[in-house]
């Protein structure tokens, strides 16, 4: 398969997928859209990833090419492609695909449990374990988190995972997308330079964990 990243900063990688897609003979090219590079077209790829960044969807002043991000997103789910986003990620799919993005009442930053739902433990039984059977990640499992924005979820969407400060932590929609606000695919390496460029972010609170 041919994939196609999105990236919105310079730090926020990838990171553990690139391995994971080229150890299974897939292709993998990167937009490094705050560098200026020209975003594809849909008949470029089969699969879309879209990463995390500091940015808000709501943004288009600031950074104007998340309007055609926006629009390359909508045609890659329109025309079946298989897209996953991260983060801001999810919140761009989230927007097109008719959910609302707004501030969570708690910014999430560290790393924090995520619960799965019954329909996550249903559709992906060899990741996060069939109900009550102990197997897999059946009973949560702590991800990296960075985000103070959250979203609703779109028009037929199955949510997949929760956490204490944000009920809407992933969603499914079709069998071609998913969005996911945690962050599955970090690093050590992007975790540190996640704390020197947006540190300033690390201050009180009860859902905010310490750099060190």
């Amino acid at each position: 398969m041919r994939f196609y990243c999105l990236q919105h900063v310079s730090f926020e990688t990838a990171g553990v997928l690139i391995g994971c897609i080229r150890e299974g003979g897939h292709s993998l090219r990167t937009v490094a859209l705050f560098d200026g590079d020209p975003l594809p077209s849909t008949s470029d790829f089969d699969a879309l990833i879209i990463m995390g960044g500091p940015m808000s969807v709501h943004d288009e002043g600031v950074y104007p090419w998340l309007r055609a991000e926006k629009e390359l997103i909508a045609a890659a789910i329109s025309e079946k492609k298989k897209v996953l986003g991260i983060c801001l990620g999810a919140q761009l799919i989230a927007e097109v695909t008719g959910g609302r993005v707004y501030p969570n009442p708690q910014k999430e930053i560290g790393y924090w449990v995520v619960e799965w739902t019954e329909d996550a433990r249903q559709l992906f039984p060899d990741l996060v374990g069939g109900a009550g059977d102990g197997s897999g990640l059946a009973g949560g499992g702590v991800f990296f988190h960075w985000h103070g924005e959250t979203f609703d979820l779109p028009p037929g969407a199955r949510l997949l995972a929760s956490t204490e400060a944000c009920l809407n932590q992933g969603f499914l929609l079709g069998d071609n997308v998913l969005a996911l606000q945690f962050h599955p695919e970090v690093t050590p390496e992007i975790v540190r330079a996640m704390v020197d460029n947006e540190g300033h972010e690390l201050v009180d609170g009860p859902y905010i964990q310490a750099g060190e």
